[in-house]
């Protein structure tokens, strides 16, 4: 495996990073997750474009976006698979032990590991713990993901593939890696920014091809709705037919079905839409 390291490929074994690096000690770090099938990247504009608001909202230097487009073609010439997960990794770079930058250059990381395709139908789980919507990193895609593992973590011991979360004021967020939609009276709809969920991708682009009015909703909605499901990079669109164990469907409804086709329709006809 061949790995992207500040400006050259290299082993995995060899790809090292400082222990002072400011990713590592205090999670200060942007990233992003990109689909990647046969050697080509999905929506990897879109996907620069936010590396870029996120580093800028934790007031690190935009990255170069030319390099991480160099970085993320050497990645996936080196490492042919049929379905991958390509990460891009931007951190702080060396700083001290603490909370303050050092004056090092950000360090850029861009990785591939073979994915499997989604199952078509998913289960997940609530959970107690909230999204803060008032919090300075919200919307931003940060490498500060101890919430989402402690969460995620909850989900697998109950048997689903993902939790998700309320906000401070009990309105429908997100997931840990996902965001959610619902179906309401037949209508789709999704959390909107406001409620601190992350600008995902394939939410994005789901609002655009389906029609889905973002919405703020109680976090009962996900009881009350005749379907669910939850979109990313690496699911695309999923249905979730089962929540705290409880069947809400044996597959995807039709607006779910409907939003499948959508998207798989208009994203392969579109690499970098």
């Amino acid at each position: 495996m061949k790995i992207w390291l500040d400006g050259a490929l290299r082993d995995a074994d060899e790809a090292k990073v400082s222990v002072f690096d400011h990713g590592l000690t205090v999670g200060d770090g942007v990233f992003e997750t990109l689909k990647a099938q046969h050697g080509e990247a999905f929506a990897l504009t879109r996907h620069l474009e936010r590396l870029t608001r996120s580093a800028r909202g934790l007031g690190l230097p935009d990255p170069d976006a030319d390099e991480v487009r160099r970085a993320c073609a050497a990645v996936l010439a080196a490492n042919p698979m049929p379905l991958g997960r390509l990460r891009v990794t931007y951190t702080g770079g060396v700083s001290p032990l603490g909370s303050d930058r050092g004056d090092a250059a950000p360090t850029l990381i861009a990785a591939m590991a073979p994915s499997a395709r989604r199952p078509d139908t998913t289960a997940v789980v609530t959970v107690p713990w909230v999204r803060n919507e008032r919090s300075g990193v919200t919307g931003l895609k940060t490498t500060s993901y101890a919430e989402n593992v402690v969460a995620l973590a909850a989900a697998h011991r109950a048997g689903a593939s993902e939790a998700l979360l309320a906000n401070t004021v009990g309105r429908l967020c997100e997931g840990t890696g996902s965001n959610v939609f619902v179906v309401l009276d037949g209508e789709l709809h999704t959390p909107p920014l406001a409620s601190g969920c992350l600008a995902g991708i394939t939410r994005d682009l789901v609002v655009e091809w389906a029609g889905a009015k973002e919405t703020d909703l109680p976090y009962e909605a996900l009881a009350e709705a005749e379907e669910v499901f939850l979109t990313s990079s690496l699911r695309d669109v999923q249905a979730v037919v089962r929540i705290d164990g409880r069947d809400t469907g044996s597959g995807p409804g039709p607006v779910t079905a409907e939003a499948v086709r959508a998207f798989a329709a208009r994203s392969a006809a579109d690499l970098d839409p």
